[in-house]
């Protein structure tokens, strides 16, 4: 199984396009500033929990992950999930600093709710699945 989403730049080679989404259509590449804020207001606007990976694509442990967050993000669609490239996006990384990948942050409201560093597929699916069940939108059934 390979990477569900693929680079794909830009003539000014500054955006990334959505594109290849092997596994996930609900993954969503981060490749600038404006884009992330502009996802995460929108996430707000609309009461979405985020779930931002911040990985590197040398990175074993990050590589791992990727079959199980794109499984994730197909599961919860009524969330946003992100990936930022930490070499990419060095800035980002280092506001929310992230100090090792992959790491995974939690945002509800446009705060950080919780954050899971390393490549444990179970604990990323517990803390996913605790999300979904304590946000009232979800547990009342409306997906």
């Amino acid at each position: 199984m390979g990477n569900c989403w693929t680079k794909v730049f830009s003539s000014d080679q500054e955006d990334y396009a959505e594109v290849q989404n092997v596994d996930s259509k609900n993954v969503h590449l981060i490749g600038s500033m404006e884009k992330w804020e502009a996802k995460l207001l929108e996430a707000t606007r609309d009461g979405k929990i985020v779930i931002a990976n911040f990985s590197a694509s040398w990175s074993r442990p990050c590589k791992s992950m990727t079959p199980a967050y794109c499984e994730l993000a197909d599961k919860y669609t009524s969330m946003v999930f992100l990936a930022i490239d930490v070499d990419e996006l060095a800035e980002l990384s280092k506001s929310w600093d992230i100090k090792a990948t992959p790491t995974f942050v939690f945002f509800k409201d446009g705060r950080q709710v919780d954050k899971l560093v390393g490549a444990d597929k179970s604990d990323l699916q517990q803390k996913i699945t605790a999300m979904d069940e304590s946000h009232p939108f979800y547990a009342s059934g409306w997906t």
